[in-house]
């Protein structure tokens, strides 16, 4: 074509009619200083080309031409609306310039035009900016060459079909199917689909298998899979519920299944529930099947009915007279024996008619027995006379045991009276001829007196006021009073203050008539301390005989085993809570991330629009509080990835001093107590913080709002017997943080569940119970102790113990502080998810940087390897695949030695946290976060890049090591402190 081409009949008005009726869009070509381009003036344009312009400005649908060699751009209204905020400045561009970021694939277009070729493109991904920042969009693209008048390509015709909502809508629905079928295959319970009349299996979970056993399922049916079920309830039902769409549920329903091939079928039980299926038109589809397997729970109720009748049986073969109660001791079983020997009925034996049938002289010791057992959980004894039907009596020995659960709690007694008439009548024959026998009691008083030197025991004669008259030598042996410090004095001197209302009690008891008490007491020894002595004590007519056994060191093997099992337990329960919340926090700080990032760039979207910026807002509020509950699930279960730093923390305190007025209103008095000459204390400052304010709160919640708070630190130091009831604790020296308030107070049940997560006594929706538990597991995972005291009515003081270090304080200086701008550096982002990936990637492309994406490790350094320029490596810690993230940082640093790296993540593992804090030299930037926290952070790393690029080199022999290596960039001067710290603790 030629500038200088005549109009075809030398009219240029008559020239310009293919424009008439193109709206705007024409009036901008008419107006359109042609002349500055290959096309030259309206007037000289040849027919071909105005055709085909009037052709493109008459279409609905969004067209743009390219002419010549340089593409020059004419275009109609809908692709207008497509080019953004680049039109009216595209008409008349040269297409490479006018859209540069996609220059290479355009110039691709021209040349395959302009050689006569065509192209079609299918939800064709392109990064193009439109409103002022790259965005990512989809397209049908069509070209074609437009033909001259000679017959050759004189340019590119293109229709552009923007797919990009339905792309991400169709991606979207992919994910959720992901997710919803993630759900099912890790549902516990077992869960099938069936379709057809034929019940053809469409889905099955694990558990279904498992329970089945190994089969060939899906596409078959239910006859065909499970034949050996056919005239069972279980598989009669399908046809019926098929047919009348009525669903069907049962309970530990038995079933035989083949669960191994060639073996005999196996009995199991479930609780099941089928329920029909039915299609948009309202009929019957399908079965869905979900239970439980509950074999095991059947099992063990047929196991538990069986030993009931074993005993049934056993007793009432027994012959003794056996007898049960429940906890409260009102008898409400006996065997045949007791009624036969009583000759009585249930109706007056049961609850406390088993008193009318003892003799009126045992009915006392009797009951009194009776009930102390059943308070106190101990064994039964006694011997009293039975009522025979015939209204003798007879002497009996009456014994009974508790049964308790697993959990140690008394469920019932049973009991036997076994008659002993015969044994005592004999017992008191040879005692009357043993009475009258001389060398009987010489040998009888020999034995006693060698029984009384020799015995380790200490042994006793007293008068019924206490008074000692005589003592054995084993006092002087265990306790170290000799016989003439002891003769005179009343031996509850000696008893432990705190003892003494309780030995008084069984004095008094044997000097009424008791005929043997057994206690324990802790009496004085000479030196100043106590022994635990279990006493046997019998009256006779004129004094009390006692026999003292030395018991300290069993009672102490008994306290540490019961301080072992604690401390096991609470290992037990924090590792499966620090496992649950690992899991759940990965993937829940996943999808806040997804819904914070676009809530964030949606906020940009609804500027100017208060009521939309006000729905964003608390959106935003929502997504806070799922992070915050997530973060205080990881500090519980001392799964969150500290960053401690050597600091006093009076400094730290102090600085909270005007936010701590303000959070806790004027009526709250606030008292801080800090000494000069603190210890240091390696912590997160953060944590500290967070914990100082949630004891804060809580305390003002205590005080309604009104009354005095006093913050405290301090130096203490923790002893061996202090760290003897409290078994993660190491004794040494810690650096001491007190809150106290002058509350309500909590009473010692309250106190014991008060560091339970979600556990709270404030009234429904004023608090997640989660504040006091994340300070637990904060304290805890600092190797430091917590400890709460309290009295109702007396306000409450939480004391956290935090290690002392010896290290230099560390300058911390917030990341907060730093100003939210973004950079033109190019990132390399690692993400597995997509969703994530996406949102971010706009965040940082918002932010002006360039960004490469990965959705994997390997991935990304294959990108490394491409020789792209990279200055940051922006990687999440937890990925598949065989190559993790802590690898691909020290893989990427071997090729690129300056490259800056930040890791992201919901949950860490342990990937880049080592015994709960975080590797040294990491940079850490925890889900979500917000498009400010990213802003910063990212800007922190850079200037630190910068900073570490501008020192001299540092010779091979002395250079650290890669700062994702858990034991990097640690000096020995660090770890000798460390060390330090550690045995000191």
């Amino acid at each position: 074509m030629t500038k200088d081409r005549p109009a075809e009949d030398g009219a240029p008005a008559a020239s310009l009619v293919f424009l008439s009726g193109a709206g705007k869009i024409g009036a901008l070509i008419e107006a359109f200083d042609w002349s500055r381009t290959p096309l030259g003036p309206l007037a000289t344009w040849p027919g071909y080309l105005k055709t085909t312009v009037a052709v493109l400005l008459r279409s609905p649908v969004p067209i743009v031409t390219l002419w010549g060699e340089e593409g020059i751009m004419i275009y109609n209204e809908r692709y207008s609306a497509f080019a953004g905020d680049r039109h009216p400045h595209l008409l008349g561009s040269r297409v490479r310039e006018g859209w540069p970021e996609v220059a290479d694939f355009n110039d691709h277009v021209m040349q395959v035009g302009l050689a006569g070729g065509t192209l079609a493109y299918r939800d064709q991904e392109l990064t193009l900016e439109r409103n002022g920042a790259p965005e990512p969009v989809w397209m049908n693209l069509d070209y074609s060459p437009v033909i001259d008048d000679a017959g050759r390509p004189a340019g590119v015709i293109s229709i552009v079909v923007e797919t990009t909502a339905k792309v991400r809508a169709e991606r979207y629905l992919s994910g959720e199917r992901e997710r919803l079928q993630r759900m099912f295959e890790q549902a516990p319970g077992f869960m099938a689909m069936l379709t057809g009349p034929q019940h053809v299996f469409e889905l099955v979970n694990p558990a279904y298998m498992r329970l089945i056993g190994q089969r060939q399922v899906l596409g078959h049916t239910a006859r065909e899979v499970l034949p050996e079920i056919s005239g069972q309830e279980l598989g009669d039902r399908f046809d019926a519920i098929y047919a009348s769409g009525e669903a069907f549920s049962a309970n530990s329903l038995p079933v035989l299944l083949q669960r191994q091939p060639h073996a005999a079928p196996e009995r199991r039980y479930v609780d099941v529930v089928y329920q029909p299926v039915r299609g948009g038109d309202g009929t019957i589809i399908g079965i869905f099947v979900q239970g439980t397997d509950v074999t095991d729970r059947v099992l063990a109720e047929q196991a538990l009915e069986a030993s009931e009748n074993t005993f049934r049986t056993l007793a009432q073969a027994m012959p003794n007279q056996v007898w049960a109660a429940p906890a409260d001791g009102r008898l409400d079983w006996f065997n045949a024996r007791a009624y036969e020997y009583c000759g009585a009925t249930h109706a007056t034996l049961a609850g406390q008619g088993w008193q009318n049938r003892i003799h009126p002289e045992d009915v006392a010791q009797a009951t009194r027995r009776w009930a102390q057992a059943t308070r106190d959980g101990t064994p039964y004894e006694n011997e009293m006379r039975i009522r025979r039907a015939d209204g003798a009596f007879r002497w009996h020995l009456s014994r009974a045991f508790a049964v308790r659960d697993e959990h140690g709690i008394i469920v019932r007694w049973i009991g036997t009276n076994t008659d002993i008439e015969n044994q005592k009548a004999v017992t008191e024959t040879l005692s009357r001829h043993n009475e009258t026998l001389e060398h009987q009691v010489a040998t009888r008083t020999a034995d006693r007196d060698r029984i009384w030197r020799l015995s380790t025991d200490v042994m006793l004669v007293a008068e019924f006021d206490g008074t000692i008259v005589t003592v054995n030598p084993a006092w002087t042996h265990l306790l170290g009073w000799t016989e003439a410090e002891l003769l005179g004095r009343p031996f509850i001197a000696l008893v432990h203050p705190d003892d003494r209302d309780a030995a008084l009690a069984e004095l008094t008891a044997l000097s009424r008539g008791a005929r043997t008490l057994r206690f324990e007491n802790r009496y004085q020894r000479k030196d100043g301390g106590y022994s635990t002595l279990s006493w046997a004590a019998v009256p006779d007519a004129q004094r009390l005989h006692a026999v003292g056994r030395d018991v300290t060191a069993d009672r102490a093997a008994a306290a540490a085993l019961r301080r072992t099992e604690a401390a096991l337990y609470q290992s037990q329960k924090m590792e499966t809570i620090g496992k649950l919340t690992g899991g759940v926090a990965h993937d829940f700080n996943n999808l806040l991330q997804v819904i914070s990032g676009n809530l964030q760039l949606l906020a940009f979207d609804v500027k100017g629009q208060p009521q939309a910026e006000q729905r964003v807002s608390n959106a935003l509020a929502g997504v806070k509080r799922g992070a915050k509950l997530a973060s205080h699930l990881l500090a519980f279960g001392r799964r969150q990835a500290l960053e401690p730093k050597s600091l006093k923390i009076g400094r730290l305190v102090s600085g909270m001093e005007d936010m701590l007025r303000r959070s806790l209103g004027e009526t709250i008095e606030i008292e801080m107590v800090i000494p000069a000459g603190l210890w240091s204390t390696l912590v997160d400052p953060a944590h500290v913080e967070n914990a100082i304010l949630n004891l804060s709160i809580n305390a003002r919640d205590a005080m309604d709002g009104v009354g005095r708070l006093t913050i405290e630190v301090g130096n203490a130091y923790l002893d061996h017997e202090y760290a003897r009831d409290h078994a993660e604790l190491k004794p040494g020296q810690y650096v001491l943080l007190a809150v106290t308030d002058t509350g309500s107070g909590m009473p010692a049940d309250v106190i014991a569940q008060a560091f339970e997560p979600f556990f709270s006594t404030k009234p429904e929706g004023k608090g997640t119970g989660l504040g006091l538990s994340m300070v637990y597991g904060f304290v805890k995972q600092s190797g430091g102790h917590v400890a709460i005291y309290s009295e109702p009515g007396h306000g409450t003081t939480v004391r956290i113990y935090l290690p002392r270090t010896l290290q230099d304080e560390d300058r911390v200086e917030p990341v907060d502080a730093l100003p939210v701008v973004g950079g033109v550096e190019t990132i390399l982002m690692a993400e597995d998810d997509a969703a994530v990936r996406a949102t971010v990637m706009d965040m940082l492309t918002g932010l002006g940087y360039r960004v490469l994406k990965a959705n994997d490790a390997s991935s990304a350094l294959a990108i490394i390897d491409s020789g792209a320029p990279i200055d940051l490596l922006f990687t999440d810690v937890v990925m598949p695949g065989p190559l993790r993230s802590p690898e691909l940082a020290r893989k990427a640093r071997e090729r690129l030695p300056d490259l800056a790296v930040l890791f992201t993540s919901g949950y860490t593992e342990n990937a880049i946290v080592h015994g709960g804090r975080l590797d040294p030299g990491v940079e850490l930037l925890g889900k979500p976060y917000t498009r400010e926290a990213l802003a910063r952070k990212i800007r922190h790393v850079m200037a630190n890049r910068k900073q570490r690029l501008q020192q001299p080199a540092t010779p091979a022999a002395q250079a650290p090591s890669a700062p994702d290596s858990p034991h990097a960039n640690a000096p020995s001067e660090r770890n000798a402190d460390r060390s330090a710290d550690r045995s000191a603790s």
